[in-house]
């Protein structure tokens, strides 16, 4: 047992939508993220996912809008929502999520940015 840091953990790696583990809560887990740009349609048929943003504005691509998630906000995209995290403007946003272990990178799809392992740091 000890206390984390994200900010600390935020400067251990530079890739952008390559989420690392920071924690483990019963079968939850805590990653952090750099995302740029944007990211996968895709959506998680068995698992809500929890989103908040530690630096810079997240936006959410939904079939019928796209919500913005400022620095300190979360956001929950239930199970079976099918979306698109990205960035505008060329920005770096840090973002903290809590998944489930069993979660797939981007679901069901597989593309060039799905990831199969998270490293913990």
């Amino acid at each position: 047992m000890h206390s984390i840091n994200p900010q600390e953990k935020l400067t251990k790696f530079r890739d952008h939508w390559h989420p690392h583990q920071i924690a483990v809560v019963n079968d939850m887990q805590v990653l952090l993220a750099k995302v740029k740009g944007e990211f996968v349609w895709h959506q998680h048929e068995e698992e809500d996912e929890l989103f908040q943003v530690v630096k810079g504005t997240l936006y959410i691509q939904f079939e019928d809008r796209t919500e913005t998630i400022k620095e300190g906000e979360i956001i929950v995209v239930p199970k079976g929502v099918r979306h698109c995290p990205m960035t505008k403007n060329g920005e770096e946003v840090h973002i903290m999520l809590f998944e489930k272990l069993s979660i797939k990178h981007t679901g069901e799809v597989n593309a060039e940015l799905t990831k199969t392992d998270y490293p913990k740091i």
